[in-house]
């Protein structure tokens, strides 16, 4: 019994445990109630890393997703106000440093999404930390990246100022004012293919009286005079400017400072706080949460696993070059774009059906191609930069296009071939060389393939036409020579004999000086010779074209056999015509 006590009582405890494991799983190292980094500085600390562990936290959100991130000078209070917009006590929120060095080392989410509902959809909103700017051991590039960084991936961003507006704040401002031209300018008022994050001036000081936060963004807006022509100021003023465009997509707002003794923030309470600042932190919280949008990009919104994508894409981006730009961040962008315009490309020409004709070819390439530009820009980011990614992709479609055009010269002399061979055995199999070979080349062989096949044909036609004349002009020949000694040696036709000579010397003179091989294929008197001789020699009866030598051969020798050995009576005569009388019975006198 009492071992059986212990064991429930084991049993009891490892339960209690559990459940209590369970509880306080927030507080647990493997707990998402946490920050963790998603970028991390490199060795140098130049450029930027992922760092899976915070990634891994993000992909496990469904819905929709908005981050809210906070930039500024390093001590300057980020992480504190992060913990205070999400109600969170610096033990629990992120960490806040109170040595000179900065804390927070890249950017860092806060691992357990605030839902929020925005128009009738879920909505998990991550915060994000960021890394101080122009503190000691870091390069004016690394804070240049963070920032653009934070730019893109934020839905709103408070730009956390202390006391006051300087120059190199609105200089800081640059690579948002291009993104924000780059992207919202040219799509607003349309679907939104990118927006960047909504700024929120935040300045953070001892005192509320005087100039109000909107009067000191708005004279820190204001061109500077630069009667000298300085560079410098000139960058400025065009920064102003595009600032002052894009005040719709800005906000302004003041925070007094919670307690003079900072250092011991932490550990304060609200009620220990200054009474005016947790006033205006509460209405700071709504503020930012009517600014919050969940982030679009392409018209659609992204979830945990798309927005570690979108990530990826920015960081490889800001890293290709030594200065992060917005070119090189329109390229990234339009690179996914790029590849499926291509694609469409490519399923519009694999339509042609090859071989087809030059001609067929170029009109689907310029479907294609219309095809593709259009997707591109319905889909593109960017407006200015985007002409280099257009230059890009008419040089891809080129290539594309060059293969194609390969291709089809391929297939086309494949089937030039067959069809070539095919007319080739027609022409060895036909016998009436006239009519159905010439024919069989027209039917066979003409197929609309491209222009090498028509001439590879032509060629074929004019060479069996040279061949077939020869061949029929040598037999002519000789058969007016034959028609001559026949009719001197055989018949003794006088007339025979004559009318043999002038064929051999019209077919010997008249025919080469005049008549080309081809004119002479088409000359109708020549064809009435031609269809006479065809109906002789391929006759149904006697294919003359197969049996001529051997009856020649037979005929030559009755003829010999007829002329010189007709009877074996006038042999002797035949062959020696002597005197034919009797010598004996000769009545010429004789004489002495």
């Amino acid at each position: 019994m009492g071992l059986l006590r212990g064991f429930a009582t084991a049993v009891w405890a490892a339960a209690w445990l559990l459940a209590a494991a369970a509880a306080a799983g927030a507080d647990i190292p493997g707990g998402l109630e946490r920050a963790f980094p998603i970028v991390e500085p490199d060795y140098g600390h130049t450029k930027l890393c992922l760092a899976k562990e915070g990634l891994e936290a993000i992909q496990r959100i469904k819905t929709p997703i908005a981050a809210v991130s906070v930039i500024g000078p390093y001590r300057s209070g980020k992480s504190f106000l992060l913990n205070q917009l999400m109600s969170l006590s610096c033990d629990r929120g992120f960490g806040v440093g109170h040595m000179r060095d900065t804390k927070t080392k890249g950017i860092w989410v806060w691992g357990s999404p605030i839902e929020v509902d925005i128009d009738g959809s879920k909505v998990s909103v991550l915060y994000l930390d960021t890394e101080g700017f122009e503190s000691v051991g870091k390069s004016n590039v690394y804070d240049d990246r963070i920032f653009a960084l934070a730019t893109v991936l934020s839905s709103v961003m408070i730009y956390n100022l202390p006391e006051t507006i300087r120059e190199a704040d609105i200089s800081r401002l640059s690579f948002a004012v291009e993104i924000a031209e780059e992207f919202y300018g040219r799509v607003k008022g349309q679907d939104v293919a990118f927006e960047p994050a909504k700024l929120l001036w935040l300045i953070q000081r001892d005192f509320l009286e005087g100039k109000s936060v909107k009067q000191m963004v708005d004279e820190a807006l204001q061109r500077v005079p630069n009667n000298n022509g300085d560079k410098n100021i000139d960058e400025i003023n065009q920064i102003r400017d595009s600032l002052a465009v894009m005040g719709g997509n800005s906000t302004a707002f003041s925070l007094p400072q919670p307690h003079l003794q900072r250092t011991k923030l932490c550990d304060m309470e609200d009620q220990e706080l200054d009474p005016s600042y947790v006033k205006r932190r509460d209405q700071l919280k709504q503020i930012v949460a009517s600014m919050i949008k969940p982030k679009f990009v392409q018209g659609r919104t992204l979830n945990g696993t798309e927005f570690v994508s979108f990530l990826g894409q920015i960081l490889e981006a800001l890293n290709k070059g030594e200065i992060p730009s917005t070119g090189s961040l329109v390229e990234i962008f339009n690179k996914a774009i790029l590849e499926r315009c291509l694609k469409v490309y490519s399923e519009i020409m694999g339509r042609a059906g090859l071989p087809v004709s030059v001609d067929k070819l170029q009109e689907f390439h310029k479907l294609a191609k219309d095809e593709a530009k259009g997707l591109f820009d319905k889909q593109h980011f960017g407006k200015h930069h985007a002409a280099q990614s257009i230059i890009k992709l008419d040089e891809e479609i080129k290539k594309v296009y060059r293969n194609f055009g390969q291709a089809n010269e391929y297939q086309s002399s494949k089937l030039c071939e067959a069809r070539f061979s095919q007319c080739e055995d027609k022409m060895e199999h036909l016998q009436i060389a006239w009519g159905q070979p010439r024919k069989a080349i027209n039917a066979e062989c003409q197929s609309p393939v491209l222009y090498t096949c028509f001439q590879m044909l032509a060629r074929s036609r004019a060479l069996f036409i040279k061949e077939y004349n020869n061949k029929l002009f040598n037999w002519l020949v000789i058969f007016s020579l034959v028609m001559v000694v026949i009719g001197r040696f055989v018949l003794k036709f006088f007339l025979l004999e004559i009318a043999a000579w002038v064929m051999f010397a019209f077919l010997e003179t008249y025919t080469r000086l005049f008549w080309s091989s081809e004119s002479l294929y088409y000359n109708p008197v020549w064809n009435v010779i031609v269809s006479s001789w065809e109906t002789i020699v391929y006759s149904p009866l006697l294919d003359l074209d197969r049996w001529a030598t051997p009856l020649l051969s037979m005929l030559l020798f009755l003829t010999i056999y007829w002329r010189c050995l007709g009877g074996r009576k006038g042999i002797a005569q035949s062959l020696l015509p002597l005197y034919n009388g009797s010598y004996r019975n000769s009545n010429r006198p004789r004489t002495d």
